[in-house]
C-alpha cells in the first residue's frame, strides 16, 4: 500500500512539474524585458499637448499650459520647466501650441524634447 501510495504521489509530482514546464514554453514569444526602467522610458517618449505661455530666455525656461503629462503622474496645469538644449528656446514663443516630452532630470523638470505644431 505504501509504495502504491509513493508512486502516486511520484506521478502527480511528475505530471506537474511537465505541464508547468509546458506552460513555461507556451511564454516563449512574450517580452519579458519589462523592467521598469524599459517601461519609463518608453513612456516618456510619448508626447504630451501644451501652449507656451511665457519664455525666459535668460534662465532657459519655459512657462508652458500643459495637458497630463502621463509619464510623470501629472494632471494638466501650468508650470515651469527647464529645457535641455537651451536651442530650444529660440524655436518658440509665447502662445505657440506644443508637443513636448518633460522629464524629472536631477530633480528638475526639463524638457526633453519638443516640437512646435
Amino acid at each position: 500500500m505504501k509504495t502504491e501510495i509513493a508512486s502516486i504521489v511520484v506521478g502527480l509530482a511528475l505530471a506537474c512539474s511537465a505541464s508547468a514546464f509546458a506552460a513555461a514554453g507556451d511564454m516563449g514569444n512574450m517580452d519579458m524585458s519589462g523592467s521598469s526602467a524599459h517601461k519609463a522610458s518608453s513612456t516618456a517618449a510619448s508626447m504630451s499637448h501644451g501652449e507656451v505661455k511665457k519664455v525666459d530666455t535668460s534662465a532657459g525656461k519655459l512657462t508652458i499650459k500643459h495637458g497630463p503629462l502621463e509619464n510623470l503622474g501629472m494632471e494638466g496645469m501650468t508650470m515651469v520647466f527647464r529645457v535641455k538644449d537651451p536651442a530650444m528656446i529660440a524655436q518658440v514663443k509665447a502662445g505657440d501650441k506644443i508637443d513636448f516630452v518633460a522629464e524629472d532630470l536631477n530633480g528638475a523638470l526639463t524638457v526633453t524634447k519638443l516640437q512646435v505644431q
